[in-house]
């Protein structure tokens, strides 16, 4: 056993290096591989205000809801978008196999022409809780104004909102959806308690 201050010899030094040089390597090379990026494909569900109100506000919108699905998106993602006008209706719905995929729901999105004063949320939401085809769900809900908003919230189906997070812009607001969350969190109860 060395004396501690006793200085490392050429080989502990050489040795010392290469073994952290290896840790850092294995560590790039883990950090930069697809394989800790994978998830298995979920359903995403995108709901955007389209009354009038996004009309003043409709090219942020669009830009951070196109940037906020490239960072989501991945190869098997089921993807079903909603214009929620007076009525809502599905202007995209496809699985993401390529960028050719995410192109045409980008542009989905981009054509949205807003109309109409009341957005139909409760319909697409209905709808969208509806779907099954996958575990895990990622519903996002754009809306151009609190308003809108509140016929959802003080009507009968304010339980679709139950379980959400918002996230606030100047004249618009992002809401994460959690669909279905309390009949999840009831069977993950039933399941752990048998």
């Amino acid at each position: 056993m060395k004396k501690k201050g006793t200085p490392k010899t050429p080989f502990e030094r050489k040795s010392g290096r290469t073994a952290g040089f290896l840790i850092f390597l294995v560590l790039t090379v883990f950090a930069a591989s697809p394989l800790s990026a994978q998830r298995n494909p979920i359903n995403v569900n995108l709901i955007i205000d389209s009354s009038v109100s996004l009309a003043a506000i409709k090219d942020d919108v669009t830009s951070w809801t196109c940037q906020r699905l490239d960072q989501i998106l991945v190869q098997g993602d089921n993807v079903t978008i909603w214009s929620a006008g007076t009525q809502a209706r599905v202007i995209y719905s496809g699985t993401i196999s390529g960028t050719a995929e995410k192109e045409a729901a980008y542009r989905s999105i981009r054509e949205i022409s807003p109309s109409g004063n009341n957005p139909d949320f409760s319909g697409a939401l209905r709808e969208a809780a509806g779907r099954n085809g996958s575990p895990y769900d990622y519903t996002l809900l754009i809306s151009a104004s609190t308003a809108a908003l509140s016929s959802v919230l003080t009507g009968p189906n304010a339980n679709l909102l139950r379980f959400s997070r918002v996230e606030e812009f100047t004249s618009w607001r992002a809401i994460v959806v959690g669909l279905n969350m309390d009949t999840r969190v009831q069977r993950a109860a039933a399941a752990f308690f048998r």
